[in-house]
């Protein structure tokens, strides 16, 4: 196709200067290498600053001669760049070690509990989404007005507060006080026995509820998700109306939008189908963001909930002082990460042929 120098839009930009797709998924995906060595690394080190698992985990609790016997039968007597070697070629052949405190295979902790995490994820940014964008537009549309400022309050106070206090809130009104949600667990005792008796369950609570053919199992499922992807889903919406809010009235000052204006077209109109569009790209770049940040919120908020996922499982394991299964659960949180921003990109660079270079 020939370019000609009056075409200027953002496609026609990206293919003059060599921005092509491809090339840039294939720059993105290399990255991840890296970028996982660099995780899986700072995971090893933390975790051996505090020294080698056994005596973090039972040290106090054996005799010495036991303890030295147990650290050289798993090798962590041996100088670190040994152990480091090791662990890495584990690491990328998917073998985590066996936890200390239930003698089970890191990796089925992993694949058992790691749909729960991601499930709420899942429900915490459509949470964030549905009340993020739309009350960021209506932020922008009352610019410096009553409803504009409330919502900035709101945005701030959403937040700021913690989830772990926000979630103790969320359950108190709406599960003790009000009694119209359930308060902890993925779903009522007869759920998960109908989910147990499926063969091969996925782990996707939803999925699975479906997979029963019963309705009443998808609705408690439901019912169990509301307060924790709330609770996690505020926090999130908070840092979404305010990006929403801020780009919407940067978009509205445009030329464009001006001439839109000067033809008699509504600023209600103007808003919801012509402006909004370009300010919601920087909203799919600050997700893969803010997945780091739902993931470190999981931990309080499915210990507030009890919702048996990674963050759960991490919140006992660090109890126990099991540094193998901490070792094994944050490398593959910051895997996620690594993969959900790599997937951001490739999506930002399809909606914006500019991101591409």
């Amino acid at each position: 196709m020939v370019i000609t120098e009056t075409d200027t839009t953002p496609a026609a930009i990206a293919r003059q200067r060599g921005g092509g797709l491809g090339r840039f998924i294939l720059w993105r995906a290399l990255l991840i290498i890296p970028t996982v060595f660099i995780l899986v690394t700072m995971v090893f080190l933390l975790m051996r600053t505090m020294g080698n698992p056994i005596t973090a985990s039972v040290g106090d609790r054996l005799p010495p001669d036991q303890l030295a016997e147990r650290v050289a039968a798993a090798g962590y007597d041996r100088p670190l760049f040994v152990q480091y070697f090791e662990y890495l070629g584990q690491v990328f052949t998917g073998n985590f070690g066996v936890t200390f405190s239930d003698r089970r295979p890191v990796t089925e902790v992993l694949t058992t509990f790691g749909a729960a995490t991601l499930e709420l994820a899942i429900y915490t940014i459509i949470v964030a989404l549905v009340v993020g964008i739309p009350l960021g537009m209506l932020a922008a549309y009352y610019r410096d007005r009553g409803p504009d400022a409330i919502l900035r309050v709101f945005a701030i106070f959403t937040y700021a507060t913690p989830v772990f206090f926000s979630g103790l809130i969320m359950k108190l009104i709406f599960g003790i006080w009000l009694g119209w949600l359930p308060v902890s667990g993925r779903a009522s005792i007869s759920t998960e026995l109908a989910i147990q008796t499926l063969p091969d369950p996925s782990g996707f609570y939803l999925i699975d509820a479906f997979r029963t053919g019963n309705m009443a199992n998808v609705g408690d499922v439901l019912l169990h998700a509301v307060l924790p992807a709330l609770t996690l889903g505020m926090m999130t919406a908070g840092v979404f109306l305010r990006l929403v809010r801020t780009n919407m009235i940067g978009t509205l000052g445009q030329e464009y939008v001006d001439s839109g204006r000067s033809r008699g077209i509504r600023e209600y109109r103007l808003v919801t189908k012509h402006a909004y569009k370009p300010a919601l790209i920087p909203i799919i770049t600050v997700i893969g963001l803010q997945i780091a940040l739902l993931l470190s919120g999981a931990v309080l908020t499915e210990t507030t909930f009890e919702w048996k996922g990674l963050g759960f499982q991490l919140a006992h394991y660090l109890s126990a002082r099991d540094f193998v299964a901490v070792q094994g659960i944050v490398a593959l949180l910051a895997v996620i990460v690594a993969l959900s921003n790599f997937v951001v990109d490739v999506v930002a660079a399809l909606i914006d042929p500019r991101v591409r270079y």
